[in-house]
């Protein structure tokens, strides 16, 4: 009898044991689904927000988001002053600093609308909201997402650029097809090396360029 009650024991202990591993398999499945699953959202998440940042990199020609300095800007303003702009557009318009600040000075240089063409949908949702903080509700200023290659310049009468090397001699054909005759073109960081400049204002990367068409 002693050795019955042993061997049913040992019987159940077993069943326990056997019924036991299907439940701790699940488990570890179960938690590396929710493992997985938690680290593809994470991906997914970085992904929608640094998405924008990174695609330029894939462009052929890109124009990375580098924000101009104070100086660069001002020395913008000092070559348009006076010059009675009517439409301005920055292409590559990043934070939209430039073009609030040129918004902001139209006293000096003129101006009727001021627009800023920025890929990158994040700096375009920030460009306006720092309009609207700095300068109220203003029609003439716009920002819009659109890739600079596909957007006509034929509407506007002055080009701000804020370029790199390697986009400047297919921008300057894309302005020469484009503007009109007495357009203005302003460049920075880089020149136009086939223009020659009616103005060139400060030193090393805050030079600023401005061409006549």
């Amino acid at each position: 009898m002693e050795t019955l009650q042993s061997s049913g024991s040992t019987d159940i202990d077993e069943m326990s044991v056997c019924q036991s591993d299907p439940v701790s398999s699940i488990s570890k499945s179960q938690i590396g689904l929710i493992a997985a699953t938690a680290t593809g959202g994470v991906a997914t998440g970085l992904l929608a927000i640094c998405g924008p940042f990174l695609a330029p990199a894939f462009r052929r020609i890109c124009l990375p988001y580098v924000p101009a300095t104070n100086t660069q800007v001002s020395n913008v303003v000092h070559v348009l002053r006076g010059r009675r702009c009517k439409s301005i557009v920055d292409l590559g318009s990043g934070d939209g600093r430039v073009v609030n600040s040129l918004a902001a000075s139209r006293s000096l240089i003129g101006g009727s609308e001021f627009v800023g063409i920025e890929l990158n949908p994040w700096l375009v949702l920030y460009s306006r909201i720092a309009a609207l903080r700095t300068l109220g509700v203003k029609s003439e200023v716009q920002f819009k997402r659109q890739d600079l290659w596909k957007y006509s310049l034929n509407q506007h009468d002055t080009v701000v650029v804020f370029g790199v090397e390697c986009m400047m001699e297919e921008l300057q054909l894309k302005c020469e097809q484009e503007l009109e005759k007495g357009s203005t073109v302003v460049a920075c960081r880089f020149p136009f090396e086939a223009w020659k400049p009616k103005k060139v204002y400060g030193e090393g990367v805050d030079t600023v360029w401005l061409y006549e068409r």
